[in-house]
């Protein structure tokens, strides 16, 4: 008989369990809500990974209309636990972990059948997305912290500069873009690195991972480390405009970093799952970082210090 164990879950609505057979394991993806985006996406995104060379999870069995897919295994040890260990050169890992953004980022194969046998292609990451996600800043987070009238007037202020802010992007979209591109979503296997929680994955700015990794609100890592990531990977690209591709990366960093305000919050409130606000300070230290020198952020960092005792 199949041994069923219950494993630590995310923040998605799937529940994870590992199931074992004959020494051999496996993983049990369940999720009743959403179920296309965390099963049917989940895996044809696993897909075109593996069609380029990506370790992801290869699917053994779906049941869709059971709810649950079964995939490959990869244990329980996320780079984020392995750098947490003593003795761990920390520096050369982010190098790897560089080579392997650089990768992902070249997949040119953006389109695959699913298991249901339908064509699936990646979308597009466009502005309206990249607005409707820092919205929910307001729409949990000032909504929570500031008056009903007040969070009225922060909120009209608020959306108009994340708009001004999408419109001063200068890279094209046109890169695969995991979207939640961290140390916790990388798993130690053996000795490569795998990728899991791919289901979100768009074509969109090339700086996003990049931002996302380096401003990890998980991962506290000096600025001098963040900087040395951040050259090291602008110096593998050729023919790459370093200022255009620095600015996209601060305003996609703190647009990233409100809007993960705003879902940790909702996490805790809408989920019950409080203890993502523990994430919270230093998201607000990363956002600080970045606006506090750059006057691209005037307007923003004026208005955050208004409302918020967080901004400096």
């Amino acid at each position: 008989m199949p041994k069923l164990i219950k494993i630590k879950g995310d923040a998605s609505f799937r529940s994870f369990f590992r199931k074992k057979v004959n020494g051999k394991s496996s993983i049990v993806v369940y999720a009743k809500k959403e179920k296309f985006k965390n099963l049917l996406v989940y895996d044809a995104i696993n897909k075109i990974l593996n069609k380029n060379k990506i370790l992801a999870p290869r699917l053994y069995t779906q049941r869709y209309d059971k709810n649950f897919i079964e995939i490959e295994d990869f244990g329980n040890e996320t780079v984020f636990k392995t750098l947490k260990k003593k003795g761990k050169n920390k520096l050369s890992y982010f190098y790897r972990i560089i080579e392997l953004l650089i990768q992902i980022q070249s997949i040119k194969h953006r389109k695959v059948k699913n298991f249901r046998n339908q064509n699936y292609i990646i979308p597009k990451y466009d502005k309206k997305i990249l607005i409707n996600e820092a919205n929910l800043f307001c729409d949990w987070y000032a909504k929570n912290n500031l008056s009903k009238l007040r969070k009225k007037r922060f909120c009209k202020k608020f959306k108009k500069i994340i708009k001004e802010l999408t419109l001063k992007l200068e890279l094209k979209d046109n890169i695969f873009v995991h979207r939640d591109f961290h140390v916790s979503n990388l798993m130690s296997v053996k000795n490569k690195i795998g990728l899991i929680d791919s289901q979100d994955a768009l074509i969109g700015n090339k700086a996003y991972d990049l931002a996302s990794l380096i401003d990890d609100v998980r991962l506290k890592t000096s600025y001098s480390f963040k900087e040395k990531i951040f050259k090291f990977y602008t110096k593998k690209q050729k023919n790459l405009d370093i200022k255009k591709f620095k600015n996209d990366f601060e305003i996609l960093s703190v647009l990233r970093n409100l809007k993960i305000i705003g879902i940790f919050t909702r996490l805790a409130l809408r989920d019950r799952k409080k203890n993502y606000l523990r994430f919270i300070p230093y998201t607000w230290q990363l956002i600080n970082m970045r606006i506090d020198q750059n006057q691209t952020f005037i307007g923003l960092k004026n208005l955050l210090s208004q409302n918020f005792k967080k901004i400096k």
